[in-house]
């Protein structure tokens, strides 16, 4: 059975600074490498950095990024959370990974998606009529990029390609690469289709509702007769030393990011009494390093995943609170869960 990772995910959301007001996003990004940094020294298996175009997000090129991580650090894997690849490049991105993967020593994962927000569409110049179509042609040249040395391709969003070799190429090991999906039974097949890596990202509800989604890949790899690979789970959290703190350090940071996101979504404003219900039953991983240990183990055995990515980072929560928590996380939370993990294996 395939060892459980545990990483970590962030946006690089604009964080305040000790002032009260926005960092600067040059500083926030800064300020990710150093929270990148520390977590390779704490035993944190990877770091995914999200990829966004808006103002409260400072991460708009994270394979950049990764690339500046990927010289200060020695051990931790690195990729992002998610590449936007329906308004993308397949062969950019290609090339993008296997220099990052040819820098850090091997150490490149992609994970690719469609995005949770929609600026990407307009800012590059594609139609959001073409949603599906954009991820599934583009996704179809990116893995015959990753698996043929000379790739002939053809189809509706991108001029074709004849006999071309695409440089740096791979080494024998390849590329990691997963696929983000947000809850879609067609995602889950066409990821089984490509022989990739199924990343569930799950930010609401009990997060054992997407066994069946567990399942439907386990089927479909029968099906199509393909060996199983790890499946992985993202889902947002926070770790300080008691269970209030925690809680109360992150909800004004929570209330305000949802509060903004849904105001242009039209959801309700989000209240103490939902966020707490999250944090109890949901999918927030929020409290003590005993508590938060306890709900990934709940989740890791619940789906049978090889996975679990917490994503630290919630609006403008301080970075100084961002960096007590990967501490927290990296040298209490993780070896409690295989310390749990193992007591259950044992009996």
């Amino acid at each position: 059975m395939t060892a459980l990772s545990l990483g970590l995910d962030t946006f690089g959301d604009v964080t305040l600074g000790a002032d009260g007001k926005p960092k600067p996003m040059d500083q926030v990004l800064r300020d990710v490498v150093e929270e990148a940094v520390l977590a390779d020294s704490v035993g944190i298996d990877f770091i995914g950095l999200g990829e966004h175009h808006r103002p409260d997000f400072a991460i708009s090129s994270p394979e950049i990024v990764l690339a500046a991580i990927a010289g200060r650090t020695s051990r931790i894997h690195l990729g992002t959370a998610v590449t936007v690849l329906s308004t993308d490049d397949p062969v950019r991105v290609f090339e993008r990974f296997s220099t990052l993967n040819a820098v850090s020593n091997g150490r490149a994962e992609a994970i690719l998606g469609r995005g949770s927000f929609t600026e990407s569409y307009p800012l590059f110049g594609f139609d959001l009529q073409e949603y599906d179509l954009l991820f599934e042609e583009r996704l179809d040249l990116f893995v015959r990029l990753l698996r043929e040395e000379k790739v002939t391709w053809q189809g509706e969003t991108r001029t074709p390609l004849q006999n071309a070799t695409v440089y740096p190429r791979l080494g024998p090991e390849g590329l990691t690469t997963w696929v983000g999906v947000g809850g879609s039974p067609e995602s889950v097949v066409r990821i089984v289709r490509h022989d990739l890596q199924l990343m569930l990202a799950i930010i609401g509800g009990d997060p054992l509702r997407f066994k069946p989604f567990v399942e439907l890949y386990h089927r479909a790899c029968q099906q199509l007769d393909r060996a199983p690979r790890p499946i992985g789970v993202h889902s947002p959290g926070f770790v300080a030393e008691t269970d209030e703190a925690a809680r109360e350090a992150l909800w004004p940071h929570y209330q305000t990011m949802f509060g903004r996101i849904g105001r242009e979504r039209g959801w309700p404003p989000v209240t103490k009494e939902r966020f707490l219900a999250e944090v109890e039953q949901g999918a927030l991983y929020v409290g003590s390093p005993e508590t938060v240990a306890r709900k990934i183990v709940r989740t890791v055995q619940g789906l049978g995943i090889q996975r679990f990515d917490l994503k630290y980072a919630t609006g403008t929560q301080p970075h100084e609170e961002l960096m007590a928590c990967l501490r927290l996380y990296g040298e209490k939370v993780i070896p409690r869960v295989r310390e749990l993990l193992d007591l259950e294996a044992a009996a």
